[in-house]
C-alpha cells in the first residue's frame, strides 16, 4: 500500500511539473494558469504558478510557525506521525541528514507536519525533537487542526495525508520530501525513504539558494 501511495504521489506531481524557464533551474511543480494581461496598451501572457497558501501551525516549542516564518527562505516539507510503525523512522533518519547538512544556514528550514495531531501534541513533539537532537531554529515539528493539516497536505502539497483504519498505525501518508522556494512554489519532490533521492535533495538545495541569492 505505501509503495502505491508513494508512487502515485510522485507521479501526480511529476506530471504537473513545469520547466523553470532558464536552463539549469529546478522545475516548478503543480498546476499553472496562463492569463493574458494588458500593459502599456499591449498584451502579454502571464503564468500563475501553484503555490502553498498562508498557513499557521504550532511547533515543538509552542511557537507559531506561519508563512511569514519562511519568508525569504527555502524549506523542505513532509508529513509524518510519531507513532508511525512503517516509513516514518526511515524518513526521519533521512531528514536528519538534511538537517545536519544545512543546520547552520539560516535560509533553510524543515517543516514536518504531524497527521495525528490529537496524539502528537506540543509536549510530545518537543520530546521527539529532543530525542533527535534537533533545534527548532531549523527543523520544526508542526501540529494543529487535523482537517487543516490534511487539506494543506492533499490540496497544496498534493500528497497523501489522511486517516485510514486499514493501515498500520491508523493513518496513511506519502513519504515525499518537498522542496519549496521563497515564493512558496514546489521546486522538487523526493522519496524520503531512499538515500539516493535524499542525496539529490541535498544537491538541489544549494541550486535553489543560488537562484534566489541566499
Amino acid at each position: 500500500m505505501f509503495k502505491r501511495i508513494l508512487f502515485s504521489s510522485f507521479m501526480v506531481l511529476a506530471l504537473l511539473a513545469c520547466g523553470g524557464g532558464d536552463k539549469g533551474k529546478l522545475p516548478v511543480y503543480g498546476p499553472r494558469e496562463v492569463k493574458n494581461v494588458t500593459y502599456d496598451g499591449g498584451m502579454k501572457a502571464d503564468t500563475i504558478y501553484h503555490k502553498i497558501p498562508d498557513f499557521a501551525f504550532l511547533n515543538q516549542d509552542s511557537t507559531w510557525i506561519t508563512h511569514k516564518s519562511v519568508a525569504n527562505k527555502i524549506y523542505v516539507a513532509d508529513f509524518f506521525f510519531t507513532s508511525c510503525p512503517t516509513i516514518c523512522p526511515v524518513m526521519k533518519t533521512q531528514m536528519l541528514r538534511v538537517y545536519e547538512k544545512f543546520n547552520d544556514n539560516t535560509s533553510v528550514m524543515l517543516l514536518s507536519h504531524t497527521i495525528d495531531p490529537e496524539y502528537d501534541d506540543v509536549p510530545l513533539l518537543h520530546d521527539y525533537a529532543e530525542r533527535l537532537g534537533v533545534s527548532s531554529n531549523t527543523w520544526n515539528f508542526l501540529t494543529g487542526d487535523k482537517e487543516i493539516i490534511y487539506e494543506i497536505g492533499q490540496k497544496s502539497y498534493m500528497v497523501t495525508a489522511a486517516e485510514d483504519s486499514d493501515e498500520p498505525g491508523g493513518y496513511i501518508h506519502s513519504g515525499a520530501f518537498l522542496l519549496v522556494d521563497p515564493e512558496r512554489r514546489i521546486r522538487g519532490i523526493y522519496d524520503g525513504t531512499k538515500e539516493k533521492e535524499v542525496d539529490r535533495l541535498i544537491k538541489d538545495i544549494p541550486k535553489l539558494l543560488s537562484e534566489y541569492g541566499l
